[in-house]
């Protein structure tokens, strides 16, 4: 091998894994999107940057995935009887470029941290009736 094709042998190396992990990325959302109880919603968790993601809605839990990662774990997990819907409003001018469009800020509150996020309104109501529609944990205790 001569010394001019390192150069391109491992470019193309690079080249190649670079579409192989975007793949792998197309995979991972798709595989998520599929899912029922899958949403896309950004989150805000103690007063951080928006991240775009993907909430899955569990028999107990609510997930949040990345949506720019190749991990299958959740970033965040929330418990059902732990997380407290604070409320909904309209996005501030700031978070209108930080958002998908036509979202509203969904303002949660998880073991005394607030939690916020931005997903559609529909989105949104799913989120509430699942909220509401809570498993019942022994015999007469809500939650």
């Amino acid at each position: 091998m001569n010394v001019t094709g390192f150069p391109f042998i491992a470019l193309a190396t690079v080249f190649a894994l670079l579409v192989f992990a975007l793949c792998l990325s197309g995979v991972r959302r798709f595989n998520l999107r599929r899912a029922l109880g899958t949403v896309d919603a950004s989150i805000c968790v103690a007063g951080n940057s928006w991240q775009m993601g993907v909430c899955r809605y569990q028999d107990n839990d609510l997930e949040w995935f990345r949506l720019a990662s190749l991990s299958v774990r959740p970033k965040h997990t929330f418990r059902r009887s732990s997380l407290e819907l604070v409320g909904r409003r309209e996005p501030t001018e700031s978070e209108l470029v930080k958002v998908q469009p036509e979202s509203v800020i969904v303002e949660l509150r998880y073991e005394g941290q607030d939690v916020l996020l931005a997903m559609r309104f529909d989105a949104y109501t799913g989120l509430s009736s699942w909220l509401e529609a809570g498993p019942v944990i022994g015999v007469g205790t809500w939650r």
